[in-house]
């Protein structure tokens, strides 16, 4: 394959701001300035671009959120907070089903592993990485060259700036930056509704609007055990937005693939979205029977089928995009028109070659080893926490033994806090919920791969399950003293353990390993190779696409709160004219609408609060900015800066963003800040919190406000 020449930053900085409508998920440092002023009427300045992305915030779980206070406080969606609200519950203290309230400081919960970064600087490291690539190397080289380059740049920039640093890849590797980040990892919960009013409508409801969901939770940031005090933050909007109004949003999406060719695509609809699919329904099925045994199994239960539930109905909303003739038409005629331009042009040609029939043949490979790579190297046939402690420590202890840049990526210098992090985490662990899920994917992996030797040798002639149960009974890593005695004693404690989780972990990763080389030497570093060609041509046909696809780093997105006309593919009548926003009055009618029963029960604490709430406040709008998973917790922005809602969902319409943006009907949901305000106020009572948000100083111990129906705390 022929060297390819990457275009100058000037060049892709002159390309920002040519996509169409309100599309884009923008690099700070490459805003649509221009085409914003043009279509609104706003400039962006560089001190309004630094003020938003210095008070956003990155939740390492999956999410985004904000700082909303001076004081430390930052909010994302319940959702994002689940993970630690269930960490911190027992038996006896459910706080997804009671909601929790810190009134004072002194009672916010730590979580116990969750990271929040901020995004200190950007750096553009194209040139740096790509020096690591040599004339004659072969691809899977100059894979392994590219990756020991960002590792170094990494492990430099920390040991210089003590901040978190993550080289990130974009157009498929046509540009690196290099991202900056000031970490914190003393994070505590301050408030989180019932998992009820978060969730309402549930599974029914979920990607659908209208909605009436509080889906928010507040944490607070501590350095030294103190409040962190900060120069940006959003200011908390008591006016919320009306019809037509200039929004962005700030947040960490996580991945799309816009840019990828159609050999990409069509592996995606037809190996791993069925897949996906047929695997979540069956974990579904399993842990709806699990939770119905007992509520304590419920509860253990509830965030993993939640996170099932949800990506079963996203994965189903992004294939039905990759299955509209429609939408593959357009992809199709794109690219054949990027592919005219290469072989009418002679000097094109020769610089380029053919990258999408290259990528077409990294496709193939990975079609070829796809269920090796995910029941073995990614885990899919050994499921749980347990299992996932096991892998992590006998890789880590064989990885420090190298170089850092010839480690997985994942071992790298610069990224062994957070992993310390995870891996020390004290948040319970359930063992008869990981029998069950270690059980379930052992059977999996058994139909899926039958004659693999590696299934045969873990099984050892009995059951799933009863090779799950041996392993999670008489295993020790639910023992953090454990975990880090095997991780201090190196590679001599990981080979001479006995414990039979380690012990299963050292006898697959020969094979997982070997299948995690194909996969980084002849699928990823193509795709970086050709994928960046592929971009490159793309940029030099039209720039139509300037943004890059989601990396789950920061971007700036934009659009008009806007209603819309129901085109029949979500739960309300085709035709049906939906305004921009719903009232929290309207949440009670849903609930009535459908008995008041599961999902649509509203908790306690709003039916004996209705009278006290003004029930024409707005609780939920849509609006046409562009989104994707991991930008739930985005803090909505209006042009002063201050915060208006946070992003909490997209309507079913949306899914297809995956692969194309069209805002006929897609669009994103926004709890608003009006909604938020009345709830804490006049159905929690939760006055300090509401206080702090609207800037006033009260006292750090302020109670509940008598007459409302407060919820349990840390101290009850």
């Amino acid at each position: 394959m022929k060297i390819r020449w990457l275009l100058s930053v000037g060049a892709l900085l002159c390309l920002a701001g040519t996509a169409a409508a309100d599309e884009g998920m923008w690099l700070f440092n490459a805003p649509p300035a221009a085409r914003i002023k043009a279509k609104y009427g706003f400039e962006l300045t560089q001190a309004w671009l630094d003020h938003v992305r210095l008070s956003s915030v990155r939740f390492d779980n999956g999410g985004s959120g904000s700082f909303v206070s001076p004081d430390g406080l930052t909010f994302t969606n319940h959702h994002i907070a689940a993970e630690c609200i269930h960490q911190i519950s027992t038996a006896g203290k459910d706080y997804m089903k009671d909601g929790f309230y810190a009134r004072t400081q002194a009672e916010e919960a730590k979580c116990p592993d969750l990271e929040l970064n901020v995004l200190e600087s950007l750096q553009d490291v194209t040139t740096e990485v790509n020096a690591a690539v040599k004339p004659g190397m072969s691809v899977a080289d100059q894979g392994q060259a590219q990756r020991a380059a960002m590792s170094a740049i990494e492990k430099d920039c920390a040991a210089a700036t003590h901040l978190r640093c993550d080289v990130v890849t974009l157009y498929s590797g046509a540009r690196y930056d290099l991202y900056r980040y000031k970490k914190y990892t003393d994070v505590r919960l301050v408030f989180a509704p019932e998992f009820e009013a978060a969730f309402f409508g549930g599974d029914p409801d979920n990607f659908e609007y209208p909605r009436y969901d509080l889906d928010v939770s507040f944490f607070r940031v501590y350095e030294n055990d103190k409040p962190v005090h900060l120069a940006n933050y959003f200011k908390w909007s008591p006016s919320g937005v009306k019809e037509g109004d200039l929004i962005f949003v700030s947040g960490n999406p996580g991945s799309t693939a816009r840019l990828d060719t159609l050999a990409q695509l069509e592996f995606l609809r037809d190996v791993q979205y069925p897949w996906f699919l047929d695997s979540y329904a069956r974990r579904d099925v399993l842990l709806k029977k699990f939770g119905a045994a007992s509520p304590e199994n419920a509860r253990i239960a509830q965030g993993n089928l939640f996170g099932i539930e949800n990506s079963l109905k996203a994965i189903r909303g992004y294939q039905s995009g990759l299955l509209d003739p429609a939408l593959m038409a357009k992809k199709s005629a794109e690219e054949a028109g990027l592919q005219k331009t290469v072989a009418s042009d002679p000097a094109k040609k020769a610089q380029f070659g053919d990258p999408w029939a290259e990528l077409a043949t990294a496709m193939d490979v990975q079609k070829q080893i796809f269920l090796p790579l995910t029941y073995l190297e990614r885990r899919a046939g050994f499921r749980g926490d347990l299992a996932g402690i096991a892998r992590v420590l006998v890789r880590v202890a064989e990885e420090k033994t190298k170089p850092n840049g010839d480690r997985l990526r994942e071992y790298r210098d610069s990224g062994l806090p957070s992993l310390e992090q995870d891996l020390f985490s004290t948040a319970p662990i359930y063992k008869s919920l990981e029998i069950l899920q270690l059980a379930d994917s052992l059977q999996e992996m058994q139909e899926k791969m039958p004659a693999s030797p590696v299934v045969a040798r873990v099984l050892n002639g009995g059951t799933p399950e009863e090779a799950a149960k041996y392993l999670i009974d008489n295993t020790r890593l639910d023992d953090v003293a454990v975990r880090k005695q095997l991780y201090a004693g190196g590679q001599a404690a990981i080979l001479a353990s006995t414990d039979p989780l380690i012990v299963l972990m050292r006898d697959v990763d020969p094979e997982a390993r070997a299948v995690r080389k194909r996969f980084d030497d002849e699928v990823d570093s193509v795709v970086r190779r050709d994928g960046a060609a592929v971009a490159q041509i793309r940029f030099a046909a039209d720039g139509a696409t300037a943004y890059p696809d989601a990396t789950f780093t920061l971007r700036l997105s934009y659009g008009a709160v806007r209603g819309y006309t129901e085109n029949g593919q979500g739960t309300v009548p085709k035709g049906t004219k939906l305004l921009y926003f719903t009232t929290i009055g309207e949440a009670y009618e849903h609930a009535a609408q459908h008995g008041n029963k599961d999902p649509y029960e509203l908790p306690a604490s709003w039916v004996q609060a209705k009278s006290k709430v003004r029930l024409t406040t707005p609780l939920n709008v849509v609006e046409t900015a562009d989104i994707i998973g991991g930008n739930s917790g985005s803090p909505v922005v209006n042009t002063s800066g201050d915060v208006v809602g946070i992003i909490f969902d997209g309507d079913i319409q949306s899914l297809p963003w995956n692969f194309a943006y069209d805002d006929a009907v897609g669009r994103s949901i926004q709890v608003d800040t009006r909604g938020i305000l009345e709830a804490l106020r006049n159905i929690y009572g939760a006055t300090a919190l509401a206080d702090e948000l609207a800037g006033k100083k009260t006292s750090a111990n302020t109670s509940a406000t008598p007459g409302t129906v407060p919820l349990k705390n840390s101290g009850n």
